[in-house]
């Protein structure tokens, strides 16, 4: 009877808890052997997260690692996996039995149970990091060396330690090589920089020796989102308010321009992808990243990711400018880029210009930093092409009781850019610290510019605009997370907005 791994387990809700002591969470990485344990560890006084997985015996470990050699010397793995899971399982579980016999192993029924499911991490997925790879809230796995703990990125509780570690430099520089060729990249001691992306689109950056990270090896894996966060998920985590987001929907409609602006890890990219839930269900979307980050639950849907070059000389290359070039000739209704960085914006925001709508992030803390790099190489635009931006979103890390969480900040309106490159901006929406909460400040002028554009009396916009925020806000109350569940009420609401307001109470029916 083969044996079947569940990779796909159900997403639990996990409790915000402000007292970190008092945090004590379990939920199943590989049913029903591999679970995640976050807790307060009382002897380092730090709140850990501990893979547990199936503990083996001393003859079961001797059993498995003849297995795992005479499978490595059996199979060519790299081959296997670019098969279905279900036929990779298969695979693994008929030559696994089949060297059983052959080494004349003694294992039972339930030893070959906890045997199968390393055979399965080991060949199938990345070994010991395999679990945390599997984990829907875990952002970034990250690795600094030998004998220090691996450090993960955890969406609701943070940066949390872990129980995994390298003893050796050979066993993680073993690691290394394997991200190489799971990435279809190559490292050696002449080129120890590694930067790729994992099957699952997760990137992937590393070195391979120990001149050029002191520690030994090292590894960086941002985990690519298969699902997601919604915009009522968003509410729940209080990053926004169900007025920000209605006044996104509103500017994304009528295919105005926005820049979500951050720090590293401040949450761009997750506002971004719940920004995209608002583009019309008609659109046709074109998305360019250096990084596959970007999921949109709808088909008339071109994602497109930058390639980098392979060897000396940057053969094979294909950067974001050319991609983003070449975008234009597809006809996108809406546009979004995933970082821009360098020469790539001046063609974004001449396109800006032109009238297609925008979507993009950028590395920047405040607006007058972001226009400042907007103005200063590598970039360099003209103040007149800065003037096509709509609208800046900035979001922030941020300690609110005692507890990290992300916020946006603030969002701010371009309403002119000056010849000097000095910015007259409108800020109508903002988050107050010291109270934590979100405030509504003063009247849209982007609301006045589409006004102005599509003729939509203003009025009709500041109506919409409460509507909008009063349905958001009642999803949230009513628990509506769901990915496909939220994208087709949006997409309802564009066919027919009376009824979705009149099933939610919005209006009377």
């Amino acid at each position: 009877m083969a044996i079947v791994i569940n990779t796909n387990p159900a997403i639990p809700a996990l409790p915000r808890v402000d007292d970190k002591k008092k945090i004590n969470v379990r939920y199943m990485l590989i049913p029903p052997y591999a679970s995640a344990h976050i807790y307060w560890d009382e002897n380092i006084n730090e709140l850990v997260y501990d893979v547990e997985e199936p503990l083996l015996q001393d003859h079961e470990k001797e059993a498995l690692e003849k297995l795992e050699q005479a499978m490595l010397e059996l199979i060519n793995i790299n081959v296997a996996v670019e098969n279905t899971l279900e036929a990779t399982t298969e695979y693994i579980d008929k030559t696994a039995r089949l060297l059983i016999s052959e080494l004349n192993l003694r294992v039972n029924k339930d030893t070959y149970t906890r045997i199968f499911y390393y055979l399965f991490r080991d060949f199938i997925g990345l070994n010991e990091v395999d679990p945390l790879l599997r984990d829907y809230f875990i952002e970034d796995i990250e690795c600094n060396g030998v004998d220090t703990p691996v450090y993960i990125v955890h969406r609701v509780y943070r940066n949390l330690r872990t129980n995994l570690t390298y003893p050796s430099i050979e066993k993680l520089a073993s690691f290394v090589e394997k991200l190489a060729q799971r990435t279809g990249r190559y490292v050696s001691y002449a080129q120890p920089l590694l930067d790729g992306t994992l099957p699952d689109g997760s990137r992937v950056n590393a070195t391979y020796t120990k001149d050029i990270t002191s520690r030994g090896p090292t590894f960086t894996i941002r985990k690519f989102t298969k699902i997601p966060w919604t915009p009522t998920q968003l509410i729940s985590l209080n990053t926004l308010s169900p007025e920000m987001l209605a006044y996104f929907w509103i500017l994304i409609q009528y295919h105005s321009s926005i820049l979500i602006s951050g720090g590293t890890a401040s949450g761009k990219t997750t506002l971004l992808n719940a920004l995209a839930f608002f583009i019309p269900p008609e659109a046709r979307v074109v998305s360019i990243e250096d990084t596959r980050e970007i999921n949109l639950p709808r088909e008339n849907w071109l994602p497109a990711v930058a390639r980098t070059a392979i060897g000396i000389g940057k053969v094979g290359e294909v950067d974001l400018f050319a991609i983003l070039k070449n975008a234009f000739r597809q006809n996108p209704n809406y546009l979004i880029v995933g970082e821009v960085r360098g020469k790539e914006a001046f063609v974004l925001f001449q396109g800006m210009a032109s009238g297609h709508a925008a979507i993009s992030t950028m590395h920047a803390d405040s607006v007058d930093t972001l226009i400042r790099r907007l103005q200063t190489p590598p970039i360099e635009l003209s103040p007149t092409l800065v003037n096509s931006l709509d609208c800046v979103a900035i979001v922030t890390h941020a300690i609110v009781n005692k507890r990290e969480t992300r916020k946006l900040k603030e969002v701010v309106e371009i309403v002119n850019v000056n010849r000097d490159g000095t910015a007259l901006i409108n800020t109508p929406l903002m988050w107050d610290p010291s109270k934590d909460v979100f405030y509504y400040k003063k009247q849209s002028k982007v609301f006045e510019k589409i006004s102005a554009k599509s003729g939509v009396p203003l009025e009709k916009l500041q109506k919409e605009f409460v509507t909008r925020s009063r349905l958001l806000y009642e999803l949230y109350k009513q628990r509506v997370f769901g990915f496909e569940d939220i994208q087709k009420i949006i997409n309802d609401y564009y066919k027919n907005p009376v009824e979705v307001l009149q099933k939610y109470n919005i209006i009377e029916g």
